[in-house]
């Protein structure tokens, strides 16, 4: 499982849990993996969009432009299952090599 996946991982786990808007999954995936370029993270998004796992729709109004806001959809709900199951393999994997 590669870091993009990884994140791709993370950021479909964000989305199971609510709508969010780029800012902020952006911020929550920096407290994870700080080093994370924004244009990557943004670039996993609108690929996941074109790949129907997740759909944008303008929230509510701010002091600046409307925000884009991200939701999971079903196809979406599969991919995470997915990865967390690639996740889970790679983990357990390396627990069974010692590496902690």
């Amino acid at each position: 499982m590669l870091k993009k996946d990884l994140i791709e991982l993370c950021l479909l786990q964000l989305l199971t849990v609510e709508d969010q808007y780029g800012y902020v999954i952006l911020s929550q995936i920096h407290q994870s993996f700080p080093g994370t370029q924004e244009s990557a993270v943004y670039a996993l998004l609108r690929g996941l969009c074109k790949a129907g796992c997740t759909e944008q729709y303008e929230g509510r109004e701010s002091e600046g432009p409307a925000r884009k806001y991200y939701r999971i959809t079903a196809a979406g709900r599969a991919r995470h299952g997915q990865l967390l199951e690639e996740w889970r393999r790679l983990r357990d994997g390396l627990t069974a090599l010692g590496i902690e």
